[in-house]
């Protein structure tokens, strides 16, 4: 019996906050969207832990072009750090590598916590997907071989202890890009001589975008096929950062056509343009002699 076949795939151009539940990879989750979006184009703006909860925004069609904008974005998390375990992969998805006695106070805990506010240097752990050679260090990890790593330069704005039970803290964490909460709780276990491993971690923040805007898989698969659009936000919401430039219809066309405008702006400084209807079309760069150049335009915007 023939199975019946499946509709071309089309074009979709929006975000989708996507509140990605545990267990999943981020891979998986943005191959589900697509398949329920039936997407012909679709990508992530980095990857999130399977382990890990919370905001995922996942790209479809023009809004793929956007992606990087929030690479370079402060992220905020919820973690649980579990004391007195430690693990090798410094979450719970890891094997047992010791347990210590705890004896750790909350006014101890409040001392060691902000020992990691700031700038400070961390060793990007082995069970990452951090590139070496173009292959993730997890695979190095898999096959039971290290890969020295270098230092990086990372920065936590804010550490707030939310709750200790003497065993384990849930801690608000904002933090630079590249920072890795698994080596801040194990870190954190070490400067508390009991070792710890990061037992829950739930990413609430990206830069201007927020988790409670975002939708949960089992809502989006009752959505009916023809409703899972209005779930989606508008290419330009990865965008918030940046400032926004207004151009007259004709340095539109000039935009679409590959050419430079005349603009007031800072060299290298990156803005959202819009036409003259408030259409979005893409983002532009200012040069130091004052032309603002196309950097990255929506397709679709030459035929509106």
């Amino acid at each position: 019996m023939n199975k019946p076949r499946r509709a071309p795939r089309r074009q979709v151009d929006g975000v989708l906050l996507f509140d990605k539940p545990s267990g999943m990879t981020s891979n998986a989750a943005l191959q589900k969207v697509r398949w329920l979006f039936n997407a012909a184009k679709g990508g992530h703006t980095g990857t999130l832990d399977p382990m890990a909860t919370g905001l995922l925004p996942l790209c479809l069609g023009e809004a793929t072009k956007f992606a990087a904008e929030l690479l370079e974005a402060d992220k905020r998390y919820r973690a649980t750090i579990r004391f007195g375990i430690t693990t090798d992969t410094a979450d719970a998805d890891g094997r047992v590598l010791a347990s210590i006695p705890v004896d750790v106070s909350e006014e101890r805990l409040r001392s060691a916590l902000a020992l990691f506010k700031g700038k400070l240097e961390q060793i990007p752990p082995m069970h990452s997907a951090l590139k070496v050679g173009g292959k993730p260090l997890y695979a190095y990890a898999r096959e039971g071989i290290e890969i020295e790593r270098t230092a990086r330069l990372v920065t936590v704005h804010s550490l707030d202890l939310l709750a200790f039970d003497g065993l384990s803290a849930t801690v608000d964490v904002a933090c630079s890009k590249g920072t890795y909460v698994r080596t801040l709780a194990s870190d954190l276990g070490t400067t508390l001589g009991c070792g710890a491993h990061l037992s829950m971690l739930r990413r609430t923040g990206i830069g201007a975008l927020r988790v409670d805007d975002a939708v949960a898989l089992e809502f989006l698969e009752a959505l009916p096929a023809d409703s899972r659009d209005s779930a989606l936000s508008p290419p330009d919401s990865l965008l918030s950062g940046l400032p926004a430039a207004r151009l007259t219809e004709s340095d539109k066309g000039r935009m679409l056509h590959g050419q430079a405008v005349r603009w007031l702006g800072e060299s290298g400084q990156r803005l959202r343009l819009y036409g003259a209807d408030g259409d979005f079309i893409g983002v532009g760069e200012m040069a130091q002699d004052g032309w603002l150049h196309p950097k990255r335009l929506v397709a679709s915007a030459a035929t509106r």
